[in-house]
């Protein structure tokens, strides 16, 4: 199959590109190497050691004999450029990973929040409205959020996948509608991934575009079967406080002997995915499309959920750390439950891979290897979002020295 990776030198579209190639697919890369600029905005780079794009593509040739094409291209600003490689591409399939993908970092300034929507929504846009000029009927595969849902507000009541059967009461009766779950936003990331989901929903009725939305989880790990191979395929991890995912940093506060950062309570509970799962249900998704005419796919990504103070406490145990508790820069609450369905992908074959001390000895190799790369300067989340808390150096106030 012909397939698209938008954004596919980034943390998850690098690993899929790779699975996908290895797989057989035909796969070109487009991006515009924003992931890379923001390194550089932010002094901070990947814990482990990423290469130029042309060596990591060279890196793959060599241990795989297959060729991964990639194509320089900002999908928010060249949409002229765009139409041109869809039209003599002609991908069969389409994935999507090219948005700013950090909540607190789109929550970092304004120069951030506005980069965020205008670079997620005109990418995502741009995108849709060339599919439809071009008449290319490639199958769309987008990389949502478990965050478009919220957290907290349906008590233990299961999240369903995309979409809610409602009551509508009438002066003949109650009628039963299904609609796009509500969406509850944190922050102005999550913001543009609700967005999409409006876009996604008219242009599959509108224009028949097929369309699958996957709202997953926070992913954990790094390497996986292909990344492994060669040091030069080596996938990003992200240890900072804009886009180190939680239990990413917290093997790597561990490894260097820092506190474990732990925002508020810890109560809050969210749902995660092993990148090697990531890059499955990728595939899974893309062999199994929409049909023309059908509503947006909706899939939740995920295979298990845990409480954040609970994986700190699991680290701290079997690496002899400790844990620090920092006020909370986000607005949500304390604690909250959280019950998610992951019927369809258990249906089309996952096999989930779930949290086990095994698959944690990974990501604390990883974490050890290269943490004299770390700077510990970066570690506590600088982005705020509540009131009163007048700059992100109110969290430092609060860290026991290391």
């Amino acid at each position: 199959m012909r397939v698209l990776v938008l954004g596919g030198d980034g943390f998850c579209g690098w690993p899929t590109s790779l699975y996908l190639s290895d797989r057989g697919h035909d796969v070109t890369i487009i991006d515009n190497l924003s992931r890379r600029k923001i390194d550089v905005e932010l002094e901070v780079g990947s814990l482990t050691p990423i290469r130029p794009t042309s060596e990591r593509l060279h890196a793959w040739r060599e241990v795989s004999g297959r060729d991964i094409g990639f194509i320089s291209l900002d999908l928010a600003t060249e949409y002229d450029r765009l139409v041109t490689v869809l039209t003599e591409l002609r991908p069969e399939a389409i994935i999507h990973f090219a948005e700013q993908r950090a909540a607190p970092y789109s929550m970092r300034n304004t120069h951030a929040k506005r980069y965020t929507v205008d670079n997620n929504v005109r990418a995502t846009h741009n995108l849709l409205t060339a599919l439809v000029a071009t008449g290319v009927d490639a199958s769309l595969v987008h990389l949502g959020t478990m965050g478009v849902y919220g957290y907290g507000w349906s008590g233990s009541a299961p999240i369903p996948e995309g979409y809610l059967t409602v009551k509508v009461p009438t002066p003949d009766g109650e009628i039963e509608r299904e609609i796009l779950h509500p969406a509850n936003p944190g922050s102005v990331y999550h913001m543009t991934k609700t967005l999409d989901q409006l876009m996604f929903a008219f242009y599959a009725k509108n224009d028949g575009l097929r369309i699958t939305d996957l709202h997953q989880g926070i992913v954990w790990g790094t390497q996986t079967d292909q990344t492994i191979r060669d040091e030069r395929l080596i996938n990003r991890f992200d240890y900072d406080g804009d886009y180190g995912t939680v239990l990413n940093r917290f093997l790597m506060q561990a490894a260097i002997g820092h506190p474990l950062t732990v925002h508020g309570t810890g109560g809050q509970t969210r749902a995660f995915i092993h990148i090697r799962d990531t890059v499955r249900c990728i595939e899974i998704a893309v062999t199994n499309p929409p049909e023309n005419g059908d509503r947006v796919r909706v899939l939740n990504q995920m295979t298990e959920c845990h409480r954040l103070l609970d994986l700190a406490k699991m680290i701290a145990d079997t690496m002899g750390a400790e844990i620090a508790y920092l006020p909370n820069p986000r607005r949500e609450a304390e604690e909250n439950e959280l019950i998610v369905r992951n019927d369809q992908f258990l249906a089309l074959g996952l096999n989930p891979t779930t949290l086990s001390e095994g698959l944690l000895e990974e990501g604390k190799e990883v974490a050890a290897r290269y943490k004299d790369r770390a700077d510990v300067t970066k570690i506590v989340a600088r982005s705020v979002w509540r009131a009163g808390m007048e700059t992100s150096e109110d969290l430092l106030k609060e860290l026991p020295a290391s």
